[in-house]
């Protein structure tokens, strides 16, 4: 898309970045990203790629605003509370940035829903809370072959992973962690979380797809960053693809 004079100045500081320009801003302006989640992490994610001028986003979340979301869901108010949390965050999206396309869905989304949204945007922002979701958007983005960037917080720790089935050795999220239904996992209502943690993640999540988006700099595809907040500590391990994979391995036959 062109720029127009009001976009080149709003994101002026993008267009200043050699390696962004304007070729890469109007890349990110003809995007659309599906963000799953208007948590913890969805917030910041929603916020600042509506922000960068994302031109399309989706927000998925069944969800309503809890008075004990607001400790760190920077998208919702106090007003919110008992509101659909998609609803919420796309009203805060709008406020910052009205020329962009923002739709809320208000449903946790599953199955064909789930298929449909992935396969109308450019890539996806997994930001829930759940390895069942997580696996399946994982699965989605496979079997459609969309990016999807990847972001769980909890106590002080962060995880943040990109994956591209449409990249030859890029490894999926069940490369990574395989799965087991019946494997117990914390969420936040019993373990807690430490509110700037989901800030500091979901900011990452934002940049990766902006990155990914712009085509600039190098993804973070076949990587795990892991943040040990109390330690203020960084470590990134690689993640191979696993050939005997039953979502992404060789030989798997996908289905849209």
């Amino acid at each position: 898309m062109d720029l127009n004079d009001d976009q080149l100045l709003r994101y002026s500081r993008h267009i200043l970045l050699p390696e962004v320009g304007v070729a890469g801003q109007a890349r990110i302006s003809d995007a659309s990203v599906l963000i799953v989640g208007a948590g913890g992490l969805g917030c910041p994610v929603a916020l600042y790629l509506g922000a960068a001028g994302i031109g399309r986003l989706l927000l998925a979340d069944g969800d309503t605003v809890d008075l004990t979301n607001l400790q760190r869901q920077i998208g919702h108010a106090t007003v919110a509370i008992g509101e659909n949390k998609a609803d919420s965050l796309a009203r805060g999206v709008r406020a910052i940035n009205p020329e962009i396309e923002v739709q809320p869905i208000r449903e946790a989304l599953a199955n064909a829903a789930l298929h449909e949204a992935v396969a109308t945007v450019d890539l996806v922002v997994d930001a829930s809370d759940n390895f069942a979701t997580r696996h399946a958007v994982n699965r989605a983005c496979v079997a459609l072959k969309k990016p999807l960037v990847l972001g769980a917080a909890i106590g002080f720790s962060g995880q943040l992973a990109v994956f591209d089935s449409a990249r030859a050795h890029s490894p999926c999220y069940h490369c990574l962690f395989p799965d087991h239904a019946d494997e117990p996992e914390l969420r936040c209502a019993e373990a807690g979380v430490f509110a700037p943690l989901v800030g500091v993640i979901g900011a990452m999540q934002a940049m990766e797809a902006l990155k990914y988006l712009a085509q600039v700099g190098e993804p973070l595809i076949g990587r795990l960053l892991l943040w040990d907040g109390l330690r203020a500590d960084v470590r990134v391990m690689k993640v191979p693809r696993d050939p005997a994979c039953p979502v992404c391995g060789v030989g798997v036959v996908q289905s849209g």
